[in-house]
């Protein structure tokens, strides 16, 4: 099978100040990366945040977007993924259409249906059953689809009705920015390949809380699995997705072995499971190159997320494989 070329992004969640902010965005366009993104997590350092094992995001994901955006020239900006349940939908499409007009065409627009539930009960928003959250989603896409196309909108649906209006600004992308959706189980995973431009691969969060059980589910054997409900779903569309996927544990080193030993230990999983792990990058420069090579013909996956710490020592990965 042909295979897309490889691009990277940076995720970045905080900085320290504004110049540290700019400065990111900055030197992940100067190192090649295609595309620099946020999460979409609002809670303060506390109990709540504690009990998830979330990094802490000081950044609201909107206006730190629309920064990065202004002090850059080429790179791609996105959210990966906005929450559809901390937004109206109306309201979010309108941000991320002018996101996408403000900054000439750079939007990646990443849709996810939530998962932290401590992150819901601290705000106190209803955190819904994931058959629910899901559906939410899916009648969303039509409906931002909507908003974006310049015509008036009639949209009565189980979760939201609107109407009589066209939204604006229009996006310069056409028909839209494209679209990212992201998940670990096999209901959100078919809905973004038959509606998405670029499929996510999570991990299934089903705890609530990043940990054992996340990463556990999402193993090379697991991630196979996934791989393919994305190919059923997605049936003659398949060839025209990019996969993506977030490498969370990325330590570039020489020495491997105890690297991902002492990472097996904490996840509970063999230490070949770590090392084979789709989440999960240890190695020299020359060895990351080649682990990516084998997955992208074994999954498809050529959209890599790297985190904001480790964009600097990934970036000769970057300089070697992207648009190749």
């Amino acid at each position: 099978m042909s295979h897309k070329p490889f691009r990277f992004a940076v995720q970045a969640f905080s900085a320290d100040s504004a110049q540290a902010w700019k400065d990111m965005a900055r030197s992940a366009e100067d190192l090649g990366y295609s595309a620099f993104h946020l999460a979409d997590h609002f809670l303060g350092e506390g109990p709540k945040l504690e009990s998830t094992n979330h990094p802490h995001q000081n950044l609201a994901c909107i206006p730190a977007m629309t920064m990065a955006a202004a002090v850059t020239k080429t790179i791609r900006i996105g959210c990966r993924v906005f929450c559809i349940d901390y937004h109206h939908p109306v309201v979010l499409a309108k941000s991320a259409a002018t996101i996408d007009f403000l900054s000439e065409g750079r939007l990646e627009f990443g849709l996810g249906a939530g998962w932290i539930e401590a992150e819901y009960e601290a705000a106190g928003i209803p955190f819904d059953r994931p058959g629910v959250r899901i559906s939410r989603l899916q009648e969303y896409i039509p409906l931002f689809r909507a908003l974006m196309s310049g015509e008036q909108v009639d949209h009565q649906g189980e979760f939201a009705q609107v109407s009589g209006f066209a939204g604006s600004p229009l996006p310069v992308q056409k028909p839209m920015p494209p679209m990212m959706i992201g998940g670990g189980a096999k209901r959100i995973l078919s809905l973004a390949a038959r509606e998405a431009d670029i499929v996510s691969f999570n991990f299934n969060n089903r705890a609530g809380v990043i940990g054992p059980d996340g990463v556990s589910s999402s193993t090379a054997s697991a991630t196979a699995e996934k791989v393919e409900w994305v190919k059923a779903a997605a049936g003659d569309r398949f060839k025209d997705l990019e996969l993506e996927i977030g490498a969370y544990f990325t330590v570039v080193t020489d020495h491997a072995q105890p690297v991902a030993e002492q990472m097996a230990g904490m996840m509970g999983l063999p230490t070949d499971e770590i090392l084979q792990h789709p989440n999960v990058l240890i190695g020299s420069i020359d060895a990351i190159c080649d682990t990516l090579q084998e997955r992208r013909e074994r999954y498809g996956f050529s959209y890599i997320t790297v985190g904001g710490d480790n964009a600097q020592a990934m970036a000769p990965v970057v300089a070697k494989l992207a648009g190749k």
